[in-house]
């Protein structure tokens, strides 16, 4: 098996918004979450991607075996007042991690991880953050994320 890694372009879109909701469906359900039944994200979904991808502020990298997509990854880039440990105020957002059931356990993610990881350091992001899903908490740690219990959200 020859994985190659190729940044996201509109070709693939319509692959990567079926992975991204299969992807969240399978976090929601390994959680005991029930699925919203009447939530429709492919136009928002497809939104996100062309406005944020024209504009910069989103990268995706993706891994291939032959045509297929076996691994998804995204970066979307942010501003915020610079502070000490990040004095650009340029932030990366990490999201969209994930990686076919039949090939995980084989450096994809973590591959992944690198390309985006680079595209944010060229930003010139001095931060990522990410909220993991259960299934991830691992790669990320052994990435060297380290876990923020100031980090709190606020819903609408």
């Amino acid at each position: 098996m020859d994985i190659v890694y190729k940044k996201l372009t509109e070709n693939e879109l319509d692959q990567i918004i079926e992975m991204r909701i299969n992807q969240l469906t399978e976090e929601y359900t390994s959680e005991g979450k029930t699925v919203p039944e009447n939530v429709d994200l492919k136009k928002s979904l497809m939104d996100f991607y062309t406005k944020n991808m024209a504009a910069g502020t989103y990268v995706s990298w993706l891994a291939f075996d032959g045509d297929k997509i076996v691994g998804t990854s995204g970066m979307s880039f942010a501003e915020k007042p610079p502070y000490f440990t990040c004095p650009t105020g340029r932030l990366g957002i990490l999201s969209s991690m994930y990686t076919d059931p039949d090939y995980r356990r084989m450096g994809i993610a973590t591959q992944l991880l690198d390309h985006v990881v680079k595209e944010a350091k060229d930003y010139g992001c001095g931060t990522i953050y990410i909220t993991a899903s259960n299934m991830g908490v691992k790669l990320y740690e052994a990435y060297g994320f380290k876990h923020n219990g100031n980090f709190m959200q606020y819903n609408f």
